[in-house]
């Protein structure tokens, strides 16, 4: 079993793009929707993703915060794009930039479709209370809002948001 200890941060400018090593364009969607798992009747977000050349199926328990239960398999990507064309609500497509800053690896989502506009940077800790540097294009910390996640996305685009939640 896996654990993930992540936190999530609005993207605010663009001095993360000089630092990118490299992008990787991702498909992804969710096989249970989120008012399944926001109700209780699922305690996991049951995720595909093409990235690349490669695919996944990814398990995520439903806990707000920095810290969750991950489980993650590589699958044939034959069987991800079946499993694509099943999944509820609507795809998520986005680029993945890998950042290198101050020894940290942060991914840096640059969102196409309906979350057009929407960037967001996570970065992966090896424990809650390990302390990083916060680079200047890390904006508001967005990890406990459920709207920034993946999945919620899936349901509720950003190009739905309010201008108010856009802040």
């Amino acid at each position: 079993m896996g654990i993930e200890i992540e936190r999530k941060f609005t993207v605010v400018g663009d001095a993360w793009r000089a630092a990118a090593d490299k992008s990787v364009r991702m498909a992804q969607g969710y096989l249970n929707d989120i008012a399944a798992v926001q109700t209780g009747l699922q305690k996991a977000s049951v995720r595909v993703r093409i990235a690349g050349e490669q695919a996944f199926l990814n398990l995520k328990s439903r806990e707000l915060g920095h810290t969750r239960q991950e489980f993650d398999y590589e699958i044939p990507v034959v069987d991800a794009e079946a499993l694509l064309a099943l999944c509820t609500g609507g795809l998520i497509d986005k680029t993945r930039h890998y950042v290198r800053h101050a020894g940290f690896l942060w991914e840096v989502d640059e969102f196409a479709g309906e979350n057009t506009g929407l960037i967001v940077a996570e970065i992966e800790l090896p424990s809650a209370d390990t302390g990083f540097a916060r680079p200047e294009w890390a904006g508001r910390e967005v990890t406990d809002e459920p709207r920034y996640y993946n999945l919620a996305l899936a349901d509720r685009p950003y190009s739905r948001w309010s201008a108010e939640e856009k802040r």
